[in-house]
């Protein structure tokens, strides 16, 4: 060791320990891959190999999960839109602007727990590589709130929301020809029957005289709605995919961040007159700190219904919002129910249940798009990655390092 001290400059050692550090670190984090993927592989085996019946998946936590979940999510929609009827009757219309102070709030949260996380350095580097990707989802999120609650100002809300299964048919489509998604025979006849109920809903909406009557311009109100259901349906199949391949946090920071960005210039444009001439007082700030925190809850459950089912299961869930916005509207509003809705509820949640009918045992939690052994994917909280890592840590198979995330 001395005499290749003495031969070499200081610089030559130094150099190549620093190589050699580097291809360690390098084929080290290569062969946890390796070893994880394995680990996957065989979980995902274990897995499938199981007994199943054509019900099985039926009879897991995760079906139960996500059914309640939808419906929770179902409720959410149901109460932003009760508290943006409380601030209407109050004259305060800001459609734009009170959904600032959500993405707001988003960032307060996830945008600073993933820089705890990550370190601004890195969280820069994913800012400049991949924000352009993140600006598009929350652009378009944006434009999907914005031209919904727009459409409801010029056409009937029958036509509105007949307008709003077009998401639906987005989804399906996106999903098919993008993320090489193939709907089975059960799943499109589970869609068809949530539809037939959502329709249900609907016509009694229209015996009952309570599509909100004539239209002050249908065709620019169903063109706006046909917009913003468009924007909803690739909001949803994109966000699917991002929260499919990096943590649900990162993602969410990136949305408040944009989405705050996006509808607070959006705000300054359209609602400038609206939210002079709106009433403000304790009623109306309520009102407003009650939206904000039910929709920022809505935002943070709606990835993990990505990953444990999809986004045309999600949509399909809240079908249910008119059923809860009526049960809502009786104690509320003095709203009078009809025999159907209780008919249009079951019609729904049995279509439900038959979307997942002759399934896999693990749903739709096992992504097309990343891979056989899903190792494009993380392992967060409701993947199949994560269920597949599970099953092999019981075993003592999986790998030394772990790299679950949320």
């Amino acid at each position: 060791m001395e005499y290749y001290q003495k031969s070499d400059p200081p610089r030559g050692p130094t150099t190549t320990v620093m190589r050699s550090s580097s291809n360690e670190s390098r084929i080290g984090s290569a062969s946890t891959d390796n070893a994880t993927n394995e680990a996957v592989s065989h979980g995902l085996q274990q897995i499938e190999a199981k007994e199943f019946h054509w019900y099985s998946y039926l009879t897991t936590a995760d079906f139960w999960i996500v059914l309640l979940l939808g419906q929770m999510l179902s409720l959410c929609i149901t109460a932003t839109n009760t508290f943006t009827t409380f601030l209407a009757n109050y004259g305060t219309s800001i459609p734009a602007f009170q959904t600032v102070f959500m993405y707001i709030l988003l960032s307060l949260i996830y945008l600073t727990y993933t820089v705890y996380k990550y370190g601004p350095k890195k969280y820069g580097t994913i800012l400049l590589q991949d924000g352009w990707k993140y600006f598009i989802l929350s652009f378009l999120d944006v434009q999907g709130n914005y031209f919904t609650v727009l459409a409801y100002r010029y056409t009937n809300i029958l036509s509105a929301q007949l307008i709003n299964f077009w998401a639906i048919v987005c989804v399906v489509i996106i999903s098919f020809l993008l993320l090489r998604v193939r709907y089975k025979l059960f799943q499109i006849i589970g869609i068809l029957i949530c539809c037939g109920g959502m329709g249900i809903l609907l016509a009694s909406d229209h015996i009952q005289g309570t599509n909100g009557g004539p239209a002050e311009n249908m065709l620019k109100g169903d063109l706006f709605a046909l917009l913003g259901a468009t924007c909803y349906g690739l909001t949803n199949v994109f966000e699917e995919w991002y929260v499919s391949k990096r943590p649900m946090y990162e993602v969410l920071s990136f949305m408040g961040l944009f989405g705050m960005c996006i509808n607070g210039v959006q705000a300054a444009i359209f609602d400038r007159q609206s939210f002079q001439q709106a009433t403000w007082n304790s009623e109306v700030a309520g009102y407003l700190v009650g939206y904000t925190l039910v929709l920022a809850l809505f935002y943070s459950a709606v990835p993990f219904i990505f990953r444990i089912a999809s986004a045309a299961f999600y949509n399909i869930s809240l079908l249910t919002a008119n059923f809860w916005g009526t049960i809502i509207g009786i104690h509320v509003f003095g709203y009078a129910i009809h025999f159907m809705y209780p008919i249009a509820f079951v019609c729904i949640i049995v279509g439900l249940m038959v979307y997942f009918l002759a399934g896999s045992i693990l749903g739709e939690s096992k992504k097309p798009w990343l891979g056989d052994n899903q190792e494009e994917g993380v392992a967060g909280w409701g993947t199949a990655k994560l269920k597949a890592l599970n099953t092999v840590r019981k075993q003592g198979m999986a790998p030394a390092e772990s790299n679950t995330t949320v």
